[in-house]
């Protein structure tokens, strides 16, 4: 069995921000990168809200960027998945191999829940599809767009893309929004955004990139040309694992103070705690949170 003085689970902005900040104090942090090295921003194309790059960056480049600084300072790591873990003892199975350590920083992100139909995987990350109005709003200037979903992240990714856009609809496979109060009559009472109640997705539609979405409503099917679509419909933090190992929400978001947990040495950083903001920046600040906090908890 290996032991370590720093496991970091996750190797997305969280993680590698946390092994940067880990291996220059000299922890010699261990990451191990899961199912999706490199996270969500893997499957983005172009990235304009990360400091530093007034062009953007491709989100590819980004996170390879991020995980050739944390190697070159020192981090090690290790492909696979864990697939056992007793946090109160930092003990960690990860395909057959038992790894302890002095301290865990869990950073397994979260995953955008999708409609699983036809067309969604073709054209998702810069072809039309996207679960973040926020990072790619700014790219369908003049355009119609979709939002899909009728909570309150349906109803804000809406009201914020009428900033750019011509036109919004806002599908809901419901007759009333499931959205606060405020945020509906935010929607209702603004003149860019159309609502389909009782409408159901069926396709996603297009050549090189989204052209039209096939809908049904009222056992009637039709096509609605728009340019992009945006998925509101949630997030399923990665986070099963632990659950009946430290305290989550409703939800299962990890809850903590800051960037610490209710277990002696065990860091939390990125979207598996953080069910507000989901963006690369954020994430990359609770790592280096976390990294500083492993090296005053070892010190």
């Amino acid at each position: 069995m290996g032991f370590e003085n720093l496991v970091i689970i996750g190797s997305g902005c969280a993680g590698l921000t946390a092994a940067i900040y880990a291996a220059r104090a000299d922890l010699n942090p261990f990451v191990i990168e899961g199912d999706q090295p490199g996270g969500q921003l893997i499957r983005t194309t172009n990235i304009e809200n990360f400091p530093g790059f007034p062009e953007g960056i491709n989100g590819f480049d980004l996170m390879s960027n991020m995980r050739t600084q944390a190697e070159k300072m020192g981090t090690r790591f290790r492909s696979g998945v864990v697939e056992r873990i007793d946090l109160r003892r930092k003990l960690i199975s990860c395909d057959g191999d038992g790894i302890e350590s002095r301290t865990i920083i869990i950073a397994t992100g979260a995953s955008p829940r999708m409609l699983n139909i036809p067309g969604e995987e073709e054209f998702f990350g810069g072809k039309g599809v996207s679960t973040c109005a926020t990072c790619d709003g700014a790219f369908y200037k003049n355009k119609t767009v979709v939002v899909i979903g009728g909570g309150d992240s349906a109803c804000e990714e809406a009201h914020f893309l009428t900033r750019f856009c011509a036109k919004v609809y806002l599908i809901h496979r419901r007759d009333q929004l499931r959205a606060s109060k405020i945020m509906a009559d935010r929607v209702l009472s603004n003149p860019k955004i159309e609502i389909l109640w009782n409408t159901i997705p069926l396709k996603i539609c297009g050549e090189k990139k989204v052209t039209y979405l096939q809908l049904k409503a009222q056992n009637n099917e039709y096509d609605l040309p728009c340019d992009g679509i945006f998925l509101a419909i949630g997030h399923i933090p990665n986070t099963k694992i632990f659950a009946d190992q430290i305290e989550c929400d409703s939800e299962g978001y990890i809850l903590t103070d800051g960037v610490s947990t209710k277990i002696s040495g065990v860091f939390v950083a990125g979207d598996c705690c953080d069910r507000h903001y989901r963006q690369a920046i954020t994430a990359a600040g609770m790592g280096a949170a976390a990294g500083i906090m492993v090296e005053r908890y070892l010190s």
